[in-house]
């Protein structure tokens, strides 16, 4: 079925013609962005959210005269540096057949800033940006925003988890009072709904749930495993399984780094990503995973969105998310594009209250697993609420010290 939408041009509808039909969110969101009122629209991962809002700014923006400089039409915020390259990609993708070419900028941190000044010279059509990098720019007059037409909140509920609320209230102040407002998220928590009732003037609201029928072809396991023994696993998992890749999420750098160590000590080809390393690094790692010159990503939840790695077999949670929604964006990492994919999250002593929360609030029944060779013999810690675990239980100097020796022992 071609892609067709009401109210985009020809030439729009043949750049996306590579797609199957529309997505439900895109159906909804694309007549209403064209329509020019504000829009809130809350989908969940992998559901083509970024199209939704690209074609028809490209719409509007081929529907305006050109000035010299070029004015600001679209200023596209997102949280993190990986989600900025890919929308700023589908601008590019989906603008290849227009009959002018579109100026798009990424501004990032973690770069240089003097590449992307210079890139600014003569003004942009798009900026997709993250807050804090489009602040210097502003602050070093190599930008101005008084003449945005449309303004895309990409990740809402991210942005204000990583703490970006200062920054926005600041670019806001930047901005005319008289522009679209566009508020994409996969999830919607009391923090975006505070942030769209201050934004937004009566929205058109979009609320997509996955139809049970088009959920990705994901097989959820949960492996029962001791703490120490979880590199080990993670290891055989590697070689029974024959993955050609797996993202492996962990909850900090330091984890990142040391399981990465450990496994190209064992002879596979393993990376960590986070936020630690350079943005060149990160773009050279992403590269080298996606032609599978990388095995493994050892990754924090910095990959848990806005990465889209085609064929991905794989993801495991060697540590559990936080959040049990972020449980959710971890896993739809992998089952995109019509592919089917595995997940799976190593439960230990420790975790397993945690474990049957995500469940809960996910509504999942998944069957623990056991791996011969690896049975668990760790007990959990008694809990007279049966909530330890949920986010985490302050250990004492002395128990670090012990788990860390255990992780030494098992690991080598």
């Amino acid at each position: 079925m071609p892609f067709s939408v009401p109210g985009l041009s020809d030439l729009l509808t043949r750049a996306a013609d590579q797609y199957d039909s529309p997505t439900p969110v895109q159906t909804a969101a694309i007549p209403a962005v064209l329509a020019g009122g504000d829009v809130l629209a809350t989908a969940k991962t992998g559901s083509g959210k970024t199209t939704a809002f690209v074609l028809p700014l490209l719409q509007q923006w081929l529907e305006v005269p050109r000035k010299t400089p070029k004015q600001v039409h679209a200023l596209i915020l997102v949280p993190t540096r990986e989600l900025a390259s890919q929308v700023r990609d589908v601008v590019q993708e989906f603008s290849t057949h227009l009959p002018e070419r579109i100026k798009v900028i990424s501004a990032v941190g973690g770069v240089s800033i003097n590449p992307q000044m210079m890139a600014l010279r003569g003004g942009a059509d798009f900026i997709v940006a993250t807050p804090g990098r489009l602040l210097d720019l502003v602050e070093r007059n190599a930008v101005t925003l008084s003449n945005v037409s449309s303004l895309v909140l990409d990740e809402a509920d991210r942005m204000l988890n990583l703490g970006f609320a200062d920054e926005l209230n600041r670019i806001l102040a930047l901005l005319p009072k008289r522009r679209q407002n566009l508020l994409f998220s996969a999830t919607f928590p009391a923090s975006v709904e505070a942030m769209a009732a201050d934004l937004l003037h009566e929205p058109t609201r979009i609320q997509v749930d996955t139809d049970p029928l088009d959920a990705p072809d994901i097989e959820q396991r949960a492996i029962r495993v001791d703490t120490a023994k979880r590199t080990p696993l993670l290891r055989h998992l590697i070689a029974d399984e024959g993955w050609t890749r797996v993202l492996v999420f962990v909850a900090k750098q330091y984890t990142a780094d040391h399981v990465a160590h450990k496994l190209h000590r064992k002879g596979i080809n393993a990376h960590s990503f986070h936020g630690d390393l350079s943005q060149d690094m990160r773009s050279e790692v992403l590269r080298g995973f996606k032609n599978s010159t990388i095995q493994v990503l050892v990754a924090t939840d910095l990959a848990a969105r806005g990465l889209d790695i085609a064929q991905l077999p794989a993801v495991l949670n060697y540590d559990l998310p936080r959040s049990p929604a972020d449980y959710t964006h971890r896993i739809g990492r992998t089952g995109r594009a019509g592919k089917a994919g595995v997940a799976i999250s190593f439960v230990t002593a420790d975790n397993q209250a945690h474990f049957n929360l995500i469940e809960k609030r996910n509504q999942l029944n998944i069957p623990r697993e056991e791996i011969s060779g690896f049975e668990p013999t760790e007990i959990a810690p008694p809990s007279s609420t049966g909530t330890v675990g949920i986010k985490g239980r302050r250990k004492s100097k002395k128990d670090k010290l012990r788990e860390a020796a255990a992780r030494e022992a098992g690991d080598s």
